[in-house]
């Protein structure tokens, strides 16, 4: 079964993504919240520019699970995936004292026509039910992404 995710991004990252620099998606938190456990390869991604439209879709090719992590190995995880990750010194930083990370390789990144949504929450991630879907898993968008071609 294919399950949908709203991701959110601040629009460095969300560029990266789209340009193909950006081949992984990290999430790194003190305490087990969402996608952890909640996303697998084949799931559908919605992706969002911090406080703007949805503007692309990607599927998870690959995901990769952290528990009880240690700051050091949080540096091994910066050494061996940071390429794909693209983030800043500051932000690995930042990650120090997570105790759970979360890696999602994208593929079939496509840029849609932007779609604005009703979001008021804080949670930059959240994955779609079919009662809070943010009308985004309507079957006209729904048949959108399932078509989708990489390199659209």
């Amino acid at each position: 079964m294919t399950n949908y995710h709203l991701v959110i991004l601040k629009k460095p990252y969300f560029d990266a993504i789209l340009s193909g620099q950006k081949q992984i998606e990290s999430r790194f938190t003190k305490t087990r919240r969402e996608p952890f456990g909640q996303i697998q390869p084949g799931d559908k991604l919605f992706l969002k520019i911090s406080s703007g439209p949805v503007c692309a879709i990607a599927t998870a090719a690959a995901v990769k699970t952290f528990e009880n992590l240690t700051p050091e190995q949080i540096v091994q995880i910066k050494e061996e995936y940071n390429r794909g990750i693209k983030g800043s010194d500051q932000i690995w930083q930042s990650r120090s004292d997570c105790r759970f990370g979360l890696l999602i390789w994208l593929t079939d990144v496509v840029p849609i026509e932007p779609v604005w949504i009703r979001k008021k929450d804080w949670r930059a991630w959240v994955v779609l039910t079919d009662r809070k879907n943010f009308g985004l898993l309507r079957p006209s968008v729904v048949k959108k992404i399932t078509h989708s071609k990489t390199g659209g």
